[in-house]
């Protein structure tokens, strides 16, 4: 097939993923290992695309035109490449990770559940390939939706309530923001196509342009800039995978990818750099990451406390966006692949805790080491690569990041990577400490006969603390792509 034909063949394999759920509904190994194939066959085409890229061509499959000049299109650059490799490789590792959790857990309506995901998965890459915001901003809302069963599975009270915050705030920040910052681009620029140096230097006072910077900014609540996070810990009440697709694979990293795209390919680096909102912006980012961090602290329920590290780490890409400069670009993006394997890392071993020990509870956790070693050793890993210590592989793109804020001149931010980086060091690695060289309370129920959660599951976690790990030794391939998108240039 050409290769326009092999960028939509791409986002069609997911949907295909779906119907294929519902057709072996009635057999669930059957089911799950069709899910499983269908998502190596994903990634597998995904990772088919780098070539193109590597030679500086873009990859491009026009569906349909809207009205004249905005199409319904996609097109692959290395920025949405990194995305989309991320989400193809973690959605297999996620659905073997669900199959020990979803049976081990008992859970009810898993065929919804491996739906829904899949359909999430075409939906994210569908927000990785788009040519330009209409296509964006469509994929972006579909992804909205698709995942609102998925936070909802549950369909207790309580569920129902994490999803009227989840709707509620996603959409009114998207079509109150976001929207009216796409139509005034397109008023402006006369296009919503994505260009390398930008759309909008030259159309505006800079007044306007940082008015729509902040629309764009704010437009995104999937970023979880504060004052527009709460849906994220609402969210938690979903089952764990699903916590770990709305933190890693998908939901969260279509809001930060879409704030990096929309700093290159709308506004450009060189134009954010003159427009005075970026600098207040910037800061913005950088409460979010420490107020983030301090919420974190308190939290005692593990995934509560996970949950507030991700507001946390996520503004640290929306800070390299904001440092207009290829520095934080580099680092931004680069943080997209490391904190996705970082932190699904933590979240799958929050869930085998759970699954193997019934334990959700910090101060629960006591000695739980012992028994659950490999769990807890890979929540370390995933530790060292969200604080930003080696060898892990978020040691890289926080360097970057800390570059970026060197040569922006903004040294106030720098100190709010290392602050932020030090209540993480408390935060995060209390978990695995507590669990190895702490004693059980005398109450506890975790005793000898716990044992680690499902191989299914257990293998899934040692890939991920695995590739970690990996991207510290090997970090070339996000750090080639991300060099491509500021340079625009072929390797």
């Amino acid at each position: 097939m050409s290769v326009g034909l092999l960028v939509g063949f791409c986002v069609l394999l997911p949907v295909l993923g779906a119907v294929l759920v519902l057709v072996l509904r009635n057999y669930p190994n059957a089911r799950e290992a069709a899910t499983l194939l269908v998502g190596a066959a994903t990634f597998y085409h995904v990772l088919g695309l780098l070539h193109y890229i590597r030679e500086g061509a873009r990859p491009r499959l026009d569906l349909l035109e809207v009205v004249p000049g905005v199409q319904l299109a996609f097109e692959v650059e290395p920025l949405g490449l990194v995305f989309a490799l991320v989400a193809s490789f973690l959605w297999p590792v996620t659905t073997l990770y669900s199959i020990g959790y979803m049976r081990g857990h008992h859970e009810e309506n898993q065929t919804r559940f491996f739906f829904f995901f899949a359909i999430a998965i075409a939906g994210a890459l569908g927000v990785a390939f788009s040519a330009n915001l209409f296509t964006l901003f469509a994929f972006y809302e579909f992804l909205t939706f698709c995942t609102f069963p998925l936070v909802t599975h549950h369909q207790t009270e309580e569920a129902k309530k994490a999803g009227r915050i989840y709707l509620g705030i996603l959409l009114s920040t998207s079509v109150g923001f976001q929207l009216i910052a796409i139509i005034w681009t397109w008023q402006l620029a006369g296009t919503v196509e994505f260009t390398e140096g930008g759309i909008l230097a030259g159309t505006a006072s800079a007044g306007v342009l940082g008015a729509i910077l902040i629309l764009f900014v704010f437009g995104v609540g999937k970023a979880a800039v504060m004052p527009f996070h709460r849906w994220l810990p609402a969210a938690m009440v979903a089952p764990t995978p699903v916590s770990a697709l709305l933190h890693a694979v998908a939901v969260v990293k279509a809001g930060v990818f879409t704030v990096l795209k929309v700093s290159l390919y709308v506004f450009g680096i060189d134009l954010l750099a003159t427009l005075a909102a970026t600098d207040w912006l910037a800061w913005a980012a950088g409460a979010t990451i420490i107020l983030g961090s301090l919420v974190a602290f308190k939290q005692d329920n593990l995934k509560a406390r996970l949950a507030y590290s991700t507001i946390s780490q996520l503004s640290y890409i929306v800070l390299g966006a904001l440092l207009a400069n290829e520095w934080g670009i580099i680092g931004g993006g680069m943080h997209i692949a490391m904190h996705a394997f970082g932190k699904i890392t933590l979240f799958f071993a929050a869930g085998a805790i759970m699954v193997a020990a019934h334990e959700k509870k910090i101060s629960r956790m006591h000695g739980l080491g012992r028994t659950m070693p490999i769990t807890f050793a890979a929540f370390f890993v995933g530790s060292l690569s969200i604080i930003g210590l080696p060898p892990a592989g978020g040691s890289w793109s926080k360097w970057f990041l800390g570059m970026g804020t060197l040569e922006a001149g903004q040294y106030g931010l720098l100190v709010v990577l290392m602050l932020s980086s030090l209540l993480g060091l408390y935060y995060l690695l209390e978990v695995p400490v507590k669990a190895f060289f702490f004693a059980p309370p005398d109450d506890a129920h975790h005793g000898p006969g716990i044992k680690e959660a499902p191989l299914p599951s257990l293998i899934a976690i040692v890939i991920t603390a695995s590739a970690t790990v990996a991207f510290f030794f090997w970090p070339d391939l996000w750090h080639e792509l991300m060099t491509l998108a500021v340079s625009g240039g072929a390797s």
